[in-house]
């Protein structure tokens, strides 16, 4: 599967419609971007299930600002919405694959139940709703 260009435009009903996403952040002037962008391609191919996007961060300053880029190549994973990991620096393929591996692995059960207790430790005060599990 190549990669999909991401923009403010499309960003939300990709990340809403994809539950695993990858995106590499660049900038057309950028040499490690264009050292990583076969790479990136590469995967996508090999990892059809897994949703590639690129952001051109001299396009979308806004999806960049979002996401807090500094310095680019920045790659960033999401699953079911949540950022699992966000890394700045053009990787080797090999690195790239054992990234995608371990993201895959993350039980996002876990993950979202982490989020809820905190969001309601702090909605709360202290007063955690732990005793509520589904």
């Amino acid at each position: 599967m190549a990669t999909v260009a991401l923009t403010e435009e499309n960003f939300e009903s990709i990340v809403n419609d994809e539950s695993f996403v990858l995106i590499d952040f660049w900038a057309g002037w950028c040499g490690p971007c264009k050292m990583f962008a076969p790479v990136f391609e590469q995967a996508s191919d090999k990892y059809p299930d897994i949703t590639f996007a690129k952001v051109d961060t001299e396009d979308q300053p806004g999806l960049a600002g979002a996401f807090g880029i500094q310095s680019i190549p920045t790659l960033a994973v999401l699953r079911e919405r949540v950022v699992l990991h966000s890394q700045a620096g053009a990787l080797p393929a090999a690195a790239l694959e054992q990234l995608i591996e371990a993201a895959s692995a993350v039980d996002m059960a876990e993950v979202h139940s982490q989020i809820e207790e905190r969001s309601a430790a702090e909605a709360g005060n202290g007063q955690s709703g732990a005793h509520d599990h589904h």
